[in-house]
């Protein structure tokens, strides 16, 4: 394997645990952005502010080519209490980098370095590096604010660690890859009472258990079996003494799916079956219902280009189809509408035990810093003297 930027590997990881000590939540990554901006200026870049608030995007130009690339590194951390017991482990109490976008800053942080030093590109080189992935839509919010109007990219990209696969490979798919989703909050209106009186009462646990039970059918009994989609109900709130019946119960969902005829008929599937079986008690819903990120999907010929590069960086046996889509969900969806592009996935994993994405022991392994910064480095040069 080649790893160029092997010299930079204790500068890396010192940037990677500094973020990681300071994690800021979406659209309020000030500090964040200030220390990457810092580091950039000091390589040379031209640095912009101020895109959907806390983004910030890095142009380096070099010879007289027309051509342009958009590689993007998401910033944020999430509202998670950290249990990883390191060293350098949060300082805000309540946030954490649950996810890896310290590591994916990082990555893209060393790679600018490699990038600038060696000039060995035509044309123009954008890093994005993009707010609010996990809560606000941080991707829109940029485009929104003029992103490839102020800064054209012939095709923009992205990775995402994966502490599931195994350390230094590399997986790709053309096409889809990552889900739309939704959320849902189901509000069900009873009538409280004592509990040892329930016939006075209309109990909104129970219907809420009925609702709950029947939206496990939505995607069983209502979609084609061929058609990919999960309901989850991941919180059920209601009451709070044994002996109290509440006046309501709220329930929240995720909803991710592919096809957009899907999607619209699990709105109303969720919808109906809310209504009817809180009807059935003798009870009304609120829903509200709200369309979150679309579907993520890769384009042909950046997606072989990826291949091709990562074979020639981490080895073409390491280079991996990804077998499926996955049914989790990704804001960079939005650029991938807006410009051609591909997004792929780097194996970061160190044991078979390792703790997933999100989960309050989840820490980015710093071995997967050169690889990813190499990765990086290969894309832009090669895509800019093609």
């Amino acid at each position: 394997m080649s790893i160029p930027i092997s010299n930079d590997i204790p500068d890396l990881i010192a940037i990677r645990r500094h973020l990681h000590q300071h994690p800021e939540l979406g659209l309020s990554e000030f500090k964040t952005s200030d220390f990457i901006a810092e580091k950039l200026e000091a390589m040379g870049y031209q640095v912009t502010r101020g895109l959907a608030k806390t983004g910030l995007v890095a142009t380096l130009r070099n010879g007289t080519g027309h051509r342009s690339i958009g590689i993007r590194a998401d910033i944020d951390a999430l509202p998670i209490l950290e249990e990883t017991g390191a060293p350098y482990a949060s300082q805000t109490p309540g946030l954490m980098h649950a996810c890896g976008h310290d590591g994916h800053t990082t990555m893209l942080l060393g790679a600018a370095k490699r990038i600038a030093e060696r000039r060995n590109f035509d044309g123009t080189i954008h890093l994005i590096f993009q707010p609010a992935e996990e809560n606000f839509g941080g991707a829109r919010l940029m485009i929104e604010d003029g992103l490839f109007d102020r800064f054209p990219c012939d095709a923009v990209f992205a990775l995402h660690n994966d502490p599931g696969l195994p350390l230094g490979e590399v997986y790709v798919r053309d096409g889809p890859v990552l889900a739309a989703v939704d959320e849902c909050r189901i509000v069900v209106n009873g009538r409280g009472g004592h509990g040892a009186e329930p016939q006075d009462t209309a109990d909104p646990i129970v219907a809420g258990a009925s609702i709950i039970m029947a939206l496990q059918t939505v995607v069983s009994r209502n979609l084609h079996p061929v058609d990919s989609a999960v309901v989850t109900v991941g919180a059920f709130h209601a009451g709070q003494a044994s002996n109290v019946i509440p006046q309501r119960a709220e329930m929240l969902l995720t909803i991710r799916s592919f096809d957009p005829e899907v999607r619209n008929r699990l709105e109303e599937r969720i919808r109906a079956v809310a209504e009817g079986q809180a009807a059935s008690y003798g009870m009304t819903v609120s829903i509200d219902y709200e369309r979150g990120y679309e579907q993520t999907i890769n384009h042909a010929v950046e997606t072989d280009f990826v291949r091709d590069v990562a074979g020639r960086v981490v080895g073409p046996s390491n280079v991996h189809e990804f077998p499926r889509p996955s049914m989790g969900s990704e804001d960079f969806a939005y650029m991938l509408a807006a410009r051609p592009g591909s997004y792929f996935f780097l194996g970061t994993r160190r044991t078979e035990d390792d703790p997933p994405l999100h989960h309050p022991r989840f820490d980015f392994n710093d071995d997967a810093l050169a690889i990813g910064a190499t990765l990086w480095v290969e894309i832009a040069e090669a895509w800019l003297r093609s």
